[in-house]
């Protein structure tokens, strides 16, 4: 045995590399293996040589928990360029010894970007980070220390930050050479344009770390592209062809260029990007030359990837395009992408938020192998995103990327980047007063005070909403269950069947049954049917989406449709989503009740009922109907699988009316003689609406007496109820309780045969004297 040991220790001094969390990107920190390092004689925070295609150093810290026992070192995007690696080689790691350096020289990372600042602050920033010539690195503000790092680790970490953003920059060279830090007595000098590397090294400018909530898709897209660029053998040795394209589709915003340029990074292959518009030329034949010349140039510099950003724009289907310019374009890509030369170590990938835009042609194995969704990041994918694009940001200690991750439902990646960016701006304009603009450099003491507080980002909240959610009427509802009162039934129904399903989808997985995908809240008007919906998109922490008949009806063929269609489309795309349609009865009412060509509703009701049960199934998706009028709605809607649960939302009782006078005088001074229980008994059939209103009216007749009344009397109150009543009348209760219990009945009963509706039926209303 132990024989083996040593085998197993040795084989550890070459480790495979695998990504480590953003959340510690860009600190210098490597997490090795607990056996490695024992084995080199490391403690933490310790200095190692990470040796692979080039060499670079990191302070070592032990393994997260879930790697302990697997031999694996995980590095961030910038140490895997500077060592000269991708994820998934093998690097040589060995104990490093890092001396304090005399000089060291800085310059940007990226061309095209001038930067001017203070080297006391790159002093600060870098102090006691390992560095070797040619290091990218980059500037990380004020970090979060992590629990388990050690003391001296952690107070490296607390040094200030050196700007608002975080900055990649170069070693350009260092006094002496090898691994060195940087200590007090370091001279530190910040060139202030670009240098170009001596070689053409692997570029670092966004690695997979600069990638949030996309973990999934990044491994299959490695796959796909990374695989045959890197080891083309494996596939030569299997004796199939390697992928040769991949589509990317999905909202916008959600990070699908980002996503090619960093797999071009990390797989150190040379990056070319289309933008549809400027492969278009003029001339005849033009386009499909600047194609050709630019797959020529690609299949020269491989390995490559080309990528065509936008392709719907460049290649549309054909038989819906009338240019011949388009058409030929399209069959000259189908060409390039699968002609008669075969191409090798050269990868197309292809970006689109309109995959159905594109020619048909083009989606087949052998063009794009494979389409990846770039979908909505869900919760934890927000709080990566905000955690890389907060880095280099003074955060306030009362900032919790947790708590916005939570709140920012639907949004994607370049929201998230919107909002961080409106939160800084936020807290730029709180020290303006403080800035004199006509001088060149702002005050180094002001810099260090500024930073990003909770406020910045409830401000920030209010301007920045979900792009993909800009086109449908989007509103965060701020309506609590606690806010409801009277309701408990209604309540508690919509709690078992929205709430649990969205926020613990695992336990219906479990039990094996689906969540319910619709509910219909009917009943007298103004007892609180929009409030409920609400409540139910605030409490499941679900993007909330409420429609109008009016906005989705329209007077030309085929539109109305189209736009339910879209609808339901935009819901799935920034699920969870609560669908709400308020008034269903005015959308969907029974088929089969007009002659002749099918009216526009009928058309509308078979729409939203293949949404709601159709071949694509809604994940996520809640639908609530809400209506005073029941019986008029279509009965295929009110059965299990469209609308599963019908509530009835009815007046309350007095324990309810007492709750919802409590809610709607919490704001009033009232009079010590106001007794609220004994207008909850006198206010018998009254709604959530009537009470309201009575509270209203009392609050007027106060404020008749003197605006500068204090407080609202019971005298104020006895006058109310004098000018108000019960909206809801003892036979439109009892139409109720009968609709109540027939409704689901009437829902399977033929009205007359298939496709006609029998004069006389249907026409009980609410309030109404039922069938003559």
């Amino acid at each position: 045995m132990a024989d083996v040991e040593t085998v197993d220790r040795t084989k550890a001094r070459k480790v495979q590399v695998a990504n480590l969390s953003p959340a510690e990107h860009g600190r210098g920190f490597a997490r090795l293996p607990a056996r490695l390092m024992s084995e080199l004689g490391l403690s933490e925070g310790d200095v190692i040589e990470i040796v692979g295609s080039k060499t670079t150093a990191a302070r070592a810290l032990r393994p997260y928990d879930e790697d302990e026992g697997i031999d694996i070192i995980r590095l961030d995007g910038l140490q895997r360029a500077n060592a000269g690696v991708g994820s998934g080689d093998y690097v040589e790691v060995r104990k490093g010894q890092s001396t304090a350096a005399t000089r060291v020289v800085f310059a940007p990372a990226a061309p095209n970007m001038r930067l001017e600042g203070s080297s006391a602050a790159l002093q600060r920033s870098f102090a006691g980070r390992p560095l070797t010539e040619g290091d990218v690195v980059a500037t990380t503000g004020h970090q979060r220390v992590n629990a388990d790092m050690p003391d001296h680790i952690r107070q490296l970490l607390n040094a200030p930050a050196f700007a608002l953003q975080e900055l990649k920059l170069i070693v350009v060279s260092t006094a002496p050479k090898g691994i060195v830090h940087i200590d007090a007595k370091t001279q530190v000098e910040l060139l202030s344009e670009y240098k170009e590397p001596d070689q053409a090294d692997r570029r670092a400018d966004v690695t997979y770390d600069d990638l949030g909530g996309m973990r999934g898709t990044i491994d299959a897209l490695r796959e796909m592209v990374e695989l045959p660029l890197r080891h083309p053998e494996l596939f030569q040795r299997l004796g199939v062809d390697p992928p040769k394209g991949v589509l990317l589709h999905g909202p916008p915003g959600t990070g699908k260029t980002r996503l090619a340029r960093a797999v071009a990074n990390e797989s150190a292959a040379r990056f070319f990007h289309i933008a549809g518009p400027e492969v278009m030329g003029s001339a005849y034949g033009e386009s499909e030359k600047r194609l050709r010349e630019l797959f020529e140039e690609a299949a020269k510099a491989a390995p490559s990837i080309i990528f065509i950003d936008e392709i719907d724009s460049i290649a549309p289907k054909r038989g819906q395009v009338t240019g011949e310019a388009e058409k030929r374009l399209v069959a000259q890509l189908l060409t390039l992408m699968d002609g008669l030369e075969p191409r090798q170590n050269l990868v197309v990938i292809a970006a689109t938020n309109r995959p159905e835009a594109i020619d048909e042609a083009l989606r087949r194995p052998g063009r794009f192998d494979r389409e990846i969704v770039v979908g909505v990041p869900d919760e934890p994918g927000r709080r990566e995103i905000l955690g890389i694009h907060t880095r280099g940001m003074p955060l306030d200690g009362g900032v919790s990327l947790e708590d916005l991750s939570r709140r920012t439902y639907g949004f994607v990646g370049a929201d998230l980047a919107a909002l961080v960016r409106e939160a800084a701006l936020e807290a730029v304009r709180r020290i303006m007063p403080e800035l004199d603009l006509s001088e060149q450099t702002i005050p180094t003491e002001i810099l260090d005070r500024l930073s990003v507080n909770g406020s910045d980002f409830e401000n920030a909240l209010k301007r920045v909403q979900p792009s993909a959610m800009r086109e449908v009427m989007v509103e965060a509802p701020r309506v609590g269950w606690d806010d409801i009162g009277g309701l408990d039934e209604a309540r508690d129904k919509l709690r078992e069947g929205v709430e649990l399903p969205l926020k613990h989808p695992e336990a219906f997985r479990r039990i094996g049954i689906r969540p319910a995908k619709g509910f219909l809240l009917y009943g007298p008007p103004g007892t609180g049917k929009t409030l409920l919906a609400k409540a139910a998109a605030r409490e499941s922490q679900a993007n909330f989406i409420a429609t109008k008949s009016s906005d989705l009806l329209s007077k030309w063929y085929g539109e109305s449709e189209q736009q339910i269609a879209r609808l339901f489309a935009r819901a799935r795309q920034v699920a969870p989503t609560i669908i709400f349609f308020d008034e269903l009865d005015s959308l969907v009412p029974a088929r089969g009740g007009g002659l002749g060509e099918p009216q526009v509703t009928e058309r509308v009701v078979n729409t939203i009922l293949a949404e709601m049960d159709g071949l694509e199934e809604l994940q996520n998706v809640v639908v609530i109907g809400a209506t005073n009028r029941p019986n008029l709605i279509d009965p295929a809607l009110l059965r299990p699988g469209r609308f599963d649960e019908l509530i009835y939302v009815g007046t309350p009782d007095t324990a309810g009316r007492r709750r919802i006078l409590a809610i709607h005088t919490e704001g009033m001074p009232l009079a010590a003689d106001v007794d609220l229980d004994s207008l909850a008994r006198r206010s018998e059939r009254f709604t959530g609406a009537d009470l309201e209103d009575l509270v209203r009216r009392a609050g007027l007749h106060a404020l008749r007496r003197g605006l500068e009344e204090a407080q609202v009397t019971m005298a104020d109150f006895e006058a109310a109820l004098t000018d108000t009543r019960a909206s809801v009348t003892e036979q439109m209760e009892e139409e109720y309780a009968r609709i109540q219990s027939t409704l689901k009945s009437d829902a399977v009963r033929p009205n007359g045969g298939i496709g006609f509706v029998l004069p006389g039926t249907m026409r009980s209303r609410p309030g109404g004297k039922g069938d003559e």
